[in-house]
């Protein structure tokens, strides 16, 4: 039996037979909420992932994320069936995202608890953002995503006054036979990266960097950081990144996870950062750097490639990929809420 925790109160609970709402317990938690997850990107054709693993990674370094108060469980006799879990973030332009991540078991779905979840969820944004002591020097709003092919969380979300505001792609590309070979610009070259703190560091420096100007950039944290060092696919054998001198213009960081192929059957490499940095933009060079990852991925075994862009990029990054034979595999919507005024809704109990 694990660490008891109190049943938490949820406003429009509906009335299902043996349903608990309650806080987190711990690391035990995390099998059940990735199982979770899992379910529905399955349903969705989502071809990422997720593990327990990759949960324990992502909650070790969370922002702005008290997982005591800002993460709701969902039990159904006793197994989990779903979990809500908020957060809050400043971004690069200067206003503040307060995030609603829901998801619940497809075979339970349409009795209301999705509803419910959602509801406290915006409860508990609504606290976090009222608590804050500069809470009126950031303009925000609440943020939520969900897969394009999810009709029921659409409309949900529809319903409850979310607005759309974007939307994310998977682009696939089926082969990897027949990859162009796309020259280099001039005056930069490729180099090795090596496994040590520093030359990884300085990559996702210029990563970060890169990514300043995407549409709801986060503004970094060391905990980023740490969270990009702790996923233990990233393997800088298979990065490809370009120099200039001693500056690095940008770069393609290529990851294998056995476990996702293992889970879908094949043998898939990702594409898991494009990015070119401000000075080296127009030349060509994500282009030559992205070609490149995908022989490298070839030569380790993998015969299909995939990546995510946003669907509002302002750098033509999905004509870049279209042109080197990627398309559209599915879909997610972006939406935002502005944030419900404060009514008390009680924060979850402390775990104990």
């Amino acid at each position: 039996m694990g660490m008891l925790v109190d049943e938490v109160e949820v406003p429009d609970r509906p009335g299902v037979q043996g349903l608990w709402f309650r806080g987190f317990r711990g690391p035990e938690d995390y099998a059940g909420i990735a199982a979770t997850n899992q379910a529905e990107r399955d349903v969705a054709g989502i071809g990422e992932i997720v593990t327990a693993t990759a949960i324990a990674n992502d909650y070790a370094h969370l922002t702005n994320c008290d997982l005591d108060r800002d993460l709701l469980v969902v039990e159904r006799g006793h197994a989990t069936i779903g979990y809500s879990r908020v957060e809050w973030r400043d971004l690069i332009d200067g206003t503040r995202q307060f995030v609603s991540i829901c998801h619940l078991q497809p075979s339970e779905r349409r009795q209301g608890i999705g509803r419910a979840m959602l509801g406290w969820g915006e409860g508990r944004l609504a606290a976090a953002a009222a608590a804050l002591p500069d809470g009126s020097a950031r303009a925000g709003a609440m943020q939520a995503f969900v897969p394009g092919t999810d009709a029921g969380a659409i409309a949900l979300l529809e319903g409850s006054g979310w607005t759309r505001t974007g939307h994310g792609h998977e682009m696939l590309r089926p082969t990897l036979d027949d990859i162009p070979d796309v020259p280099m610009p001039a005056g930069l070259a490729i180099r090795p990266i090596g496994t040590d703190q520093a030359s990884r560091r300085a990559v996702w420096d210029a990563l970060m960097d890169a990514f300043r100007d995407h549409r709801g950039e986060r503004e970094a944290t060391e905990e980023d950081w740490l969270h990009f060092v702790g996923d233990s696919n990233r393997d800088p054998s298979l990065w490809v990144v370009a120099f200039d001198g001693d500056e690095i213009a940008g770069g393609v960081l290529a990851k294998i996870d056995p476990a996702e192929n293992a889970h879908h059957a094949r043998e898939r490499g990702i594409a898991d950062e494009v990015f070119t940095r401000r000075p080296w933009r127009r030349r060509g060079l994500a282009r030559a750097l992205l070609a490149r990852a995908l022989v490298r991925l070839r030569d380790h075994g993998m015969t299909s490639a995939y990546l995510g862009v946003d669907g509002l990029n302002p750098n033509q990054a999905m004509t870049l990929y279209r042109s080197l034979g990627f398309e559209i595999s599915n879909s997610t919507i972006d939406w935002s809420k502005p944030l419900p005024a404060w009514t008390g809704v009680p924060a979850l109990p402390e775990s104990r």
